[in-house]
């Protein structure tokens, strides 16, 4: 646990006051999701003039950031975001974000093993309990590495946070240095679409797939959400949930009655999550339910922790594969989308599992300036980034099937691949994966 320097009590100051204690050159960690600060940011962006070279290390904003805004042209501030949100995504297209190429998981040891540096952390966190403890609202990921190895915390008091359950789950009194005193702004909230014929189609082919007692990873999106919404309808008894994101979509199955998790490995009982980021209907059901454990993000998502459940399931969405069966799910060409996540060390990690199974799941086509065009291709986009290689790949799915590509050959991945994609594109694919020798002339 880190010591505030000299044991003493933190102090309580205005946002304007701890905001003077960012010197230019400073790195500042501004943690993920929920738990970003609102006050001390909009009184650091009015000292911007008086500012240099102060770089922010973020995840997900899920607000405008006013740094940002008041620096659109990036001369002062920089962002740093270990993966990528629709704003964050927004600020790199204007060239003032920037990304960091990490699995989830590995996050903490980057501080306490390589020394990152953090001048100062900020976070919101709930009112402190009578222990003195300021719990961190369901957003835990690698935030206990950034407390550890910061020179200075503040913290910014939200009572609109959820209150989590889990060991590491707080800040205790005596690691803070500084406290804002916080506003009653509500939690953002990402709101989950409505789920495309094509999503249910591949839920259907996914949920299929799915045994009783099964351990449950969810990723993003309306197609690992459409396999949540047909498991509440299935034969299948009930599930576990060891993941990263806990989202609207697994609050659903827990509602539902089918999320016990009484046949896990580890933490038999509970859903165990490292940040949950949905609607309020999330919120609500996670505020001081022992069902729900926040844990840190290196325990959620390192493969040889997650293997331990049998039957773990991972469902991931991707947004295209070549015909090698590489993945590229963070990138579109050289425009950067979201980021690895903890992507490739679930699909690890849930193989691993005994009796586990790995889903990479895409729609067969997508629309680019007005004209159809196949995510399954001979060749990755030129810039697209491999977020899975070839060699992790289980199974895929679009609306057109299921395909296993464990021990395929480089033919066979190729014939199952097209054999998946969209009917319109099947024989180009299958002429071109012939011309460029990765299904040979005579090869039926």
């Amino acid at each position: 646990m880190r010591i505030n320097p000299g044991n003493k009590s933190p102090k309580v100051i205005s946002a304007s006051d701890a905001a003077k204690l960012v010197k230019s050159g400073d790195w500042i960690d501004y943690g993920t999701t929920l738990v970003q600060p609102d006050l001390f940011d909009t009184a650091l962006a009015a000292r911007k003039e008086e500012l240099q070279q102060v770089k922010f290390r973020s995840c997900i904003a899920m607000r405008p950031r006013a740094v940002l805004e008041a620096d659109p042209e990036g001369k002062h501030f920089f962002w740093f975001s270990w993966h990528f949100g629709g704003y964050d995504r927004a600020k790199h297209d204007a060239g003032i974000a920037h990304y960091i190429p990490v699995n989830l998981g590995e996050i903490p040891d980057y501080y306490r093993r390589f020394n990152d540096p953090v001048d100062v952390a900020v976070m919101k966190v709930r009112p402190a309990d009578e222990n003195g403890n300021y719990n961190l609202g369901g957003s835990l990921l690698w935030h206990r590495a950034v407390i550890e190895r910061a020179r200075i915390v503040v913290v910014e008091i939200c009572d609109k946070l959820p209150y989590a359950y889990g060991e590491h789950c707080c800040i205790h009194h005596g690691e803070i240095d500084y406290i804002i005193e916080g506003n009653d702004l509500a939690c953002p909230q990402l709101p989950s679409a409505p789920p495309s014929e094509v999503d249910k189609a591949v839920g259907k082919l996914i949920a299929a797939e799915i045994e009783s007692g099964s351990c449950l990873q969810i990723g993003i999106g309306g197609m690992p959400n459409a396999v949540c919404s047909l498991l509440q309808h299935s034969d299948a008894g009930e599930f576990g949930v060891q993941t990263e994101m806990l989202t609207d979509g697994i609050i659903d199955l827990y509602k539902a009655g089918k999320v016990t998790g009484q046949h896990k490995q580890l933490d038999v009982g509970k859903s165990v999550y490292t940040f949950a980021l949905g609607s309020q209907y999330l919120y609500d059901t996670i505020d001081r339910n022992p069902d729900f454990l926040c844990a840190p993000v290196e325990y959620t998502n390192l493969p040889h922790n997650v293997m331990r459940n049998n039957k773990t399931v991972a469902i991931n969405n991707t947004t295209q594969i070549d015909l090698k069966g590489q993945a590229a799910s963070e990138t579109a060409g050289h425009r950067h989308i979201s980021g690895t996540g903890g992507q490739l060390q679930f699909v690890r990690a849930a193989y691993a599992s005994e009796g586990g199974k790995s889903f990479i799941c895409l729609s067969s086509t997508y629309e680019r300036h007005g004209k159809r065009e196949s995510r399954i291709a001979l060749n990755l986009t030129e810039g697209n980034i491999v977020t899975a290689p070839r060699s992790d790949m289980m199974y895929v799915v679009t609306e057109y099937g299921i395909v296993n590509l464990k021990g395929q050959s480089a033919a066979e991945r190729a014939k199952l691949l097209i054999s998946i994609a969209h009917p319109d594109f099947r024989e180009d694919l299958a002429r071109d994966a012939r011309n460029n020798r990765l299904i040979p002339k005579h090869y039926i």
